[in-house]
């Protein structure tokens, strides 16, 4: 099982030039997820799956093109993963924690994600993910 680390990128194929020709890691794979407005490239580093995450919106405004914006590149989120996305949800409202997904939602290789605003989670976006069913 890995961990994810989100991270955001101005330019997808320099950044994963970088991972694969500089660090010699592997590629395993390249998803759009439009409805999120976000490419992703997966590379395997460990047990860490790092997501180098790009905005692919028309205007940059997706939530990739907004982070890099306010914040530069770099780590944009992190993923824990549950066996049940909506339990997790439920149980952190429960807790009193802030959710930017109140239900599941689709994500990048079948998975069903929520995130956690980061006012919750000590500024950093976290992300609730489960293999799709």
């Amino acid at each position: 099982m890995y961990k994810r680390q989100g991270i955001a990128c101005k330019d997808l194929d320099l950044s994963k030039k970088f991972y694969t020709e500089v660090l010699g890691l592997s590629c395993t794979g390249e998803e759009a997820v439009p409805e999120q407005g976000v490419k992703t490239v997966f590379i395997p580093c460990g047990e860490t799956l790092l997501e180098l995450l790009v905005d692919i919106t028309e205007n940059g405004d997706g939530p990739i093109g907004k982070y890099i914006a306010k914040n530069g590149q770099g780590i944009q989120h992190i993923a824990v993963r549950v066996d049940d996305v909506q339990a997790a949800i439920d149980t952190t409202i429960e807790k009193g924690a802030a959710m930017i997904d109140k239900a599941p939602r689709g994500g990048a290789e079948g998975l069903n994600i929520a995130f956690l605003h980061p006012k919750s989670t000590c500024s950093v976006l976290t992300e609730l993910c489960m293999p799709g069913k």
